[in-house]
């Protein structure tokens, strides 16, 4: 039986992708996916999801909630379409 990651997240994965890595870098990895207790395939995808915001659900509703407890000072939906969309006859043709 698989390790409780690959099961749940391998079946969304339908696309396969083959990269080579210098040595010492597939060791620091290697030896991080242990500590981990994931796969190397794992932290790649992970990294890849952060740096190129491909980040998922979860990851979205974080930055969410990050953005909604700094509590800015934000006016209604309507004062806001106000402020940022110009009259009907302002707008270019």
């Amino acid at each position: 039986m698989g390790t409780p990651y690959m099961e749940v997240y391998m079946e969304n994965l339908t696309k396969k992708t083959t990269i080579l890595l210098q040595p010492e870098l597939h060791r620091r990895l290697t030896r991080l996916s242990r500590q981990r207790g994931t796969s190397i395939g794992e932290l790649i995808r992970s990294a890849v999801e952060r740096q190129y915001g491909l980040g998922g659900s979860e990851e979205r509703l974080r930055a969410v909630r990050a953005l909604a407890d700094l509590r800015l000072p934000v006016a209604s939906p309507d004062v806001m379409k106000r402020e940022s969309v110009p009259p009907p006859d302002e707008r270019l043709p």
